[in-house]
């Protein structure tokens, strides 16, 4: 990792934080149940999942973790896809409540829109867990995801430290999702302390809508002809941007949140874009379907699973081929890397 990088690691606390120890001892009950012969497992099972979307590597990685967990574990699975419209996920989660399976999956566009859904499908009493996203004013029986928080500080963290406390910063922030707006108030907090980082401009980008985050970047070009970096919510926004520094000439470095092969071969090239924080969609919805297996069981699920992010840098990425499973439980230790988050 390069200086800045460790800078921005220290300031976002311990890697072994109680959150890491907390998520950590979950991977490693799984690892530890599933090699036990005589770990009994609901093999008949129903599992549905009403997923907010299945596009890009986060989705891709999302459906994988479930089916590769379901068809070890055992139990059939039935997955929906939302597609960011939130009255058809509500609709999905009412349809999958009726049809009284074993437990039921979610994982939320917009939490807090589909809330009402979810307090009925809690109030029926089928276990209903969470993957990427916390839905506001419900108590499903457990969710696996991210410190969102964190993942905003460190990615301003870095930029502070790169630019040594001074220079113009915009943002292109996601507040569609409760939790992934969560990222943006991670990064104010990290601007905010430094008086040398001006935040020039901040546009809130809304999924589904007609504008991309391609002309998003570079609205915000054009409108600051003199600026160091740009802070994104996600790698969408970081990839697209990118293209738009690119495309502008512009000595402009850009960081995201997410992970997956598309930004780290972008990363690797040396491009603008310089730093994300590489989330573990897949072992968020793999614990989703280990701990419905632990509840059907009679068994205890933790109510909240942090599970790792690793931030990922063209030092990271050097002389290794670009990895499309590093969240996949023990894959990133044996590329070097270590969680942040």
């Amino acid at each position: 990792m390069n200086d800045a990088h460790d800078s921005a690691r220290d300031a976002a606390g311990p890697s072994l934080s109680r959150r890491s120890l907390l998520s950590g001892a979950a991977a490693l009950t799984v690892a530890a149940a599933l090699a036990r012969p005589n770990f009994a497992f609901a093999k008949d099972a129903r599992f549905c999942a009403s997923l907010g979307w299945t596009v890009w590597e986060s989705g891709r990685h999302i459906v994988a973790g479930y089916q590769d967990a379901v068809k070890r574990l055992g139990g059939t699975l039935t997955i929906a896809d939302a597609n960011y419209d939130v009255k058809k996920q509500a609709d999905q989660i009412a349809a999958f409540v009726a049809s009284k399976p074993d437990a039921i999956f979610i994982t939320p566009a917009d939490a807090a829109a589909i809330a009402p859904a979810v307090q009925a499908a809690v109030a029926s009493g089928i276990p209903i867990f969470c993957g990427d996203s916390y839905v506001p004013n419900t108590t499903v029986t457990s969710t696996a995801m991210s410190n969102n928080f964190g993942l905003g500080s460190f990615g301003a963290q870095y930029i502070a430290d790169r630019l040594q406390g001074k220079g113009k910063v915009a943002m292109v922030s996601l507040p569609s999702n409760e939790s992934w707006d969560q990222r943006t108030l991670g990064a104010k907090s990290v601007f905010m302390r430094y008086p040398g980082i001006q935040v020039v401009s901040e546009i809130a980008f809304a999924l589904g809508g007609t504008t991309t985050p391609r002309q998003v970047v570079d609205t915000i070009l054009t409108a600051n002809p003199q600026l160091d970096a740009i802070w994104c919510a996600w790698d969408g926004a970081a990839s697209e941007g990118m293209l738009a520094i690119k495309a502008a000439k512009r000595n402009v470095f850009i960081t995201g949140i997410d992970g997956g092969a598309q930004s780290f071969e972008y990363i690797q090239a040396g491009s603008p874009f310089a730093l994300t924080l590489a989330q573990s969609f897949y072992e968020m919805a793999y614990m989703n379907a280990f701990f419905a297996h632990e509840v059907i069981a009679g068994r205890k699920a933790p109510r909240f699973v942090i599970t790792p992010s690793y931030a990922v840098t063209q030092k990271s990425l050097a002389g290794i081929e670009i990895p499309d499973n590093y969240d996949q439980p023990g894959e990133a230790a044996r590329l070097g890397w270590t969680r942040v988050l």
